[in-house]
């Protein structure tokens, strides 16, 4: 059974979202700030606090699934972790009645790559086990912000729509309150125990669901220890004999050694992400806000250690380490990783399992282990907590009871966890025709791979977790990474916020990305960066400042 929601196969604007720097969202309302989990009614009250009373009361009851306990609990913000074989016949139940009357309801949701036809057998089953009728209006993921505006801006949306924060931007961000439903008289408190999957969804993540006052969305949880993982070739450096560095000064001078430009070896690729957690830089986006122990509010641009990151990157570059296509940013720096011209590369938490199985059969020394982060100082690193949710699945105003309660019956199936029946045929399908198990690993054929793909897992998920039966030690590892990596987490002033910034600071930050590239690669003066931080104060940091202030002293702080 696959891991939900792992880290970012998505996309590059979309893994900045779900493995460390999720976009939060929120109301805006005549350029104030409106908090989008603020008590109130639609017409947007600024009273309560996301961590306070006003929020809590608008959240379900959360009641812990005792259903199928993970070999590895959650810690210090990680995902849960599962080692063991699928045995089918062991598998529990989590959805003991069918909680859907069998009434049809249209669904709209991302997909990436082919869509499957209707009334496949795939999507046949999963009606036919919870109790639904669902038609599939499966939109292409890479221009569903383009069909989501259109739909949102019509007069005909279907009765529940998957919204993903990534496209939570100027008029959708505002549609979210006006079009959907408050789902509080069938969720608040006691009353989401009739659906005991969705009951089971951390209330961190329910909060991320709140919108203009209201509980909106049903979450996709994510673990909060979500971060860039530097990742390295264990095989090649137990055979060369390197020791895993411990500092940015090791780093370096490991780099140096490990680079031979004759045989066509090179140290790492760009390492600005790993930089970030390195020094403590808070990530891009309303993440980067943080009130700092002086009582100061700043943005991750005015950290010391934002200049500090850039500075060591680039040293890495100016001392020759960099594969020169990493430094023209050219190919793929995972190909260049498990072809052993690169030792180090990082990325998101999903290329510890997706590179154990691609290289496994045609390279079996290769062997991948995620370095664990050292502070500047080479001590403790200080990390940013991500966004406990990013995704959520709404129901439009308007939609009959037996239309709700149909579609609160397809979330709770989907939110099944790890270990169920009905986890296992959301993952995979019917046994015997989309897939066989084998020594305890489920094996897609091909019409699983054709049918049993994102469409049922859109609509909800458990708590995030790890599970990986062909390679059960990389789903421990995974976990313990984020574990050991989650004791140094600190959550910023603004965790746990839906917040949209007023459109008019849409392209404020915009020019940071390119000048960071450019930076590291020796392409800019320090001077210029310097003064880009300057001209951010001048052009409307200062008042974007004074908008998140207000925002927070009126709704209180994340942390």
């Amino acid at each position: 059974m696959t891991p939900n929601a792992d880290s970012a196969s998505l996309g590059t604007s979309r893994r900045s979202f779900l493995a460390s720097t999720a976009v939060a969202t929120a109301a805006v309302a005549g350029g104030m700030p409106l908090l989008a989990a603020c008590g109130g009614s639609d017409s947007g009250s600024r009273e309560g606090a996301t961590s306070g009373k006003d929020a809590k009361k608008l959240l379900p009851t959360y009641v812990a699934s005792t259903v199928a306990q993970p070999d590895l609990p959650s810690k210090n913000g990680s995902a849960a972790g599962y080692t063991g074989k699928v045995d089918l016949a062991a598998l529990a139940t989590s959805v003991p009645e069918k909680l859907g009357t069998g009434a049809p309801f249209k669904v709209m949701a991302p997909f990436w790559g082919s869509p499957p036809k209707p009334g496949n057998p795939y999507y046949k089953a999963l009606d036919a086990a919870a109790g639904t009728k669902v038609t599939w209006q499966n939109q292409d993921g890479n221009t569903y912000g383009e069909k989501l505006g259109a739909v949102l801006a019509s007069s005909s949306i279907p009765d529940m729509v998957v919204v993903p924060s990534w496209e939570l931007v100027g008029k959708i961000a505002n549609a979210v309150t006006a079009k959907f439903m408050d789902l509080g008289p069938y969720l608040a408190g006691d009353k989401v125990k009739k659906y005991p999957n969705l009951a089971a969804i951390p209330s961190d993540a329910w909060r991320m669901g709140i919108f203009g006052g209201a509980l909106r969305g049903i979450p996709m949880p994510a673990a909060t220890a979500s971060f860039i993982v530097p990742f390295y070739r264990k095989d090649i450096f137990d055979k060369k004999g390197y020791s895993v560095p411990k500092s940015p000064e090791e780093f370096l001078s490991w780099a140096k050694e490990a680079t031979s430009t004759k045989a066509k070896v090179y140290a790492c690729g760009d390492m600005n992400w790993t930089a970030w957690g390195i020094f403590g830089v808070r990530p891009s986006g309303t993440l980067g806000w943080d009130i700092g122990d002086d009582g100061k509010l700043t943005y991750r641009v005015e950290q010391p250690e934002y200049l500090e990151a850039l500075e060591w990157t680039r040293k890495l570059f100016d001392a020759g380490v960099v594969h020169p296509d990493d430094k023209a940013r050219s190919g793929d720096a995972g190909n260049r990783f498990t072809a052993g011209q690169i030792l180090v590369f990082n990325n998101d938490m999903s290329s510890w399992y997706g590179k154990t199985t691609e290289q496994a059969a045609s390279n079996p020394d290769f062997e991948i282990e995620g370095m664990d982060i050292f502070g500047a100082d080479g001590g403790s690193p200080k990390l940013t907590a991500a966004q406990p949710a990013g995704i959520w699945s709404l129901i439009r105003k308007g939609a009959s009871k037996t239309t709700i309660e149909n579609a609160l019956a397809a979330a709770d199936f989907a939110a099944a966890p790890y270990g169920t029946k009905e986890r296992m045929l959301v993952d995979y399908g019917v046994e015997g025709t989309h897939y066989t198990v084998r020594d305890g690993v489920p094996v897609k054929n091909d019409l699983g791979n054709s049918q049993v793909v994102n469409a049922w897992v859109m609509l909800a998920a458990p708590a995030a977790y790890y599970a990986h039966p062909d390679f059960p030690d990389v789903a421990r590892k995974q976990v313990e990474w984020q574990q050991r990596m989650g004791a140094f987490m600190k959550k910023t002033s603004t965790y746990g916020m839906n917040i949209v910034e007023p459109t008019r600071y849409a392209n404020l930050s915009s020019q940071f990305e390119q000048l960071e590239i450019d930076y590291v690669r020796g392409n800019r003066r320090l001077s210029e960066v310097q003064a880009a931080i300057s001209t951010w104060r001048s052009s409307g940091g200062d008042k974007l400042r004074d908008w998140y202030k207000e925002l927070i002293d009126k709704n209180g702080s994340g942390n």
